[in-house]
């Protein structure tokens, strides 16, 4: 029977997902590979969040820094265990015959087993973002686990339809009469979410939709918007395009499959606002194929650049076309894009930038960890409107996943929040062959 208190082995790619993670493993003492060093040396230089991730780690090293890292172990804290880092170790027998290439993720094997071996009495755990890796350590006995830190237990909360409220005719009728709204306790609906939500309130085959502002804990009428030739077909939509166009909302998540409108509403909102912010920005991750650098790529920057943005293009150029060609919307659109108050950029560009009243949209935000989201949060100025958008079934990152990237994250904790909402975009609007492949493909 082991004692309570564990050892857990640290990968690569658990220090680059969160910098912060050693702090985050209670009473129980980690240790860091030496390869782990190494891998990080190879990447501090770079502007991408992954140097920043590998020099900021390096920096709580060098904080907690002394002779007792390499024996023994320094303490990370009160109620917190020790820290250590191991030096390389032999490949046994076992290992050399399962794995002969001395590759970093098996010399993180050897360190380990080793560590193991050392402590019968303790339960000791590599603790890795790489699947693959976890595989390869159960296959020898090596017990192995996802860094659970920062996962978002109920995910089914993110993936949910519309919640219908059963009510009256004379309910509905209300939310029509009073622009102001019904005052929550009137309604007879038990529990009220502690943030931001919307509902459809139905009576028979008549429906209302309804946001349910939880700061002044009455229910309003939502109306549908017509943004930039861009209308909601849907509930959904109705009420993602509700929240982009709410002065107080500032942080709004817009989840959903490929093709229900996500990015295409969030443009279209922003752009009707143009005279209420300053600029428009919209940006998304540059998550490159098969693990290769975009520095494999041919050309210049931009180059490089073009076809991951390119998605981002297709959407304003469908806003376009739903335009009067000689109308001043596309006239204005032009003189934005001229000008830099609409921008669409790889959000890698927005490092060190301060956003003030700006209405900034991040597309394919299921790719970011949970600290890249956060970072962006924290560079929005006086005035700024933040919207994520992403889909967390379908992630190009090999180290998340639907409970562990930065938008599942996000909604999650900021759900309670009177300046957030989400909306859960259910149905595909892109064409019906679309909507029909993204079901049963």
């Amino acid at each position: 029977m082991y004692p309570t208190s564990k050892i857990f082995v640290l990968d690569t790619n658990v220090v680059l997902h969160d910098f912060k993670c050693i702090y985050n493993f209670q009473d129980n003492d980690l240790i860091i590979p030496i390869v782990v060093l190494e891998e990080l040396d190879k990447m501090k230089k770079g502007n991408d969040q992954i140097n920043y991730n590998a020099r900021e780690f390096t920096r709580e090293l060098d904080k907690l820094a002394g002779e007792s890292m390499f024996n023994g172990g320094v303490s990370l804290g009160r109620k917190l265990g020790k820290l250590s880092i191991e030096t390389g170790k032999p490949f046994s027998k076992e290992l050399k015959q399962s794995f002969p290439e001395e590759t970093p993720d098996h010399r993180i094997l050897a360190i380990t087993e080793y560590v193991a071996q050392m402590h019968p009495d303790r339960q000791v755990v590599l603790v890795t973002k790489d699947i693959n890796l976890r595989m390869k350590a159960k296959s020898i006995g090596l017990p192995a686990q996802d860094y659970k830190s920062d996962k978002v237990q109920n995910i089914a909360e993110i993936n949910k339809d519309s919640e219908i409220f059963a009510c009256t005719p004379e309910m509905i009728a209300r939310l029509y009469e009073k622009p102001e709204g019904i005052v929550a306790s009137e309604t007879g609906k038990g529990q009220l979410p502690k943030g931001n939500a919307y509902y459809i309130f139905r009576s028979g085959t008549s429906d209302a939709l309804a946001y349910y502002d939880s700061a002044n804990h009455r229910f309003l009428r939502v109306d549908k918007h017509r943004c930039f030739g861009i209308e909601p077909r849907n509930a959904e939509q109705t009420f993602c395009m509700d929240a982009l166009l709410r002065q107080d909302v500032q942080l709004v998540a817009i989840t959903g499959k490929a093709g229900t409108g996500k990015t295409l509403l969030a443009l279209a909102a922003a752009l009707s606002q143009n005279r209420i912010y300053a600029q428009i920005y919209l940006a998304r991750p540059i998550v490159a194929l098969a693990n290769r650098d975009l520095g494999f790529l041919p050309g210049s920057a931009k180059d490089k650049i073009d076809p991951y943005m390119q998605p981002l293009f297709d959407n304003l150029s469908v806003i376009k076309q739903r335009l009067n060609q000689n109308g001043q919307e596309i006239r204005k659109i032009d003189e934005m894009q001229k000008n830099e108050t609409l921008v669409l950029s790889a959000l890698a560009y927005i490092r060190g930038r301060s956003l003030s009243d700006t209405f900034f949209i991040v597309d394919e935000a299921q790719n970011l960890t949970p600290h890249e989201v956060k970072t962006i949060i924290t560079r929005a100025g006086e005035g700024t409107k933040i919207v994520f958008t992403g889909d967390i079934e379908q992630i190009d990152s090999p180290y998340l996943d639907a409970q562990s990237n930065g938008l599942s994250y996000l909604t999650d904790k900021m759900k309670e929040q009177s300046l957030f909402t989400h909306i859960n975009l259910v149905k595909g609007e892109r064409s019906r062959l679309a909507e029909i492949a993204g079901n049963i493909l």
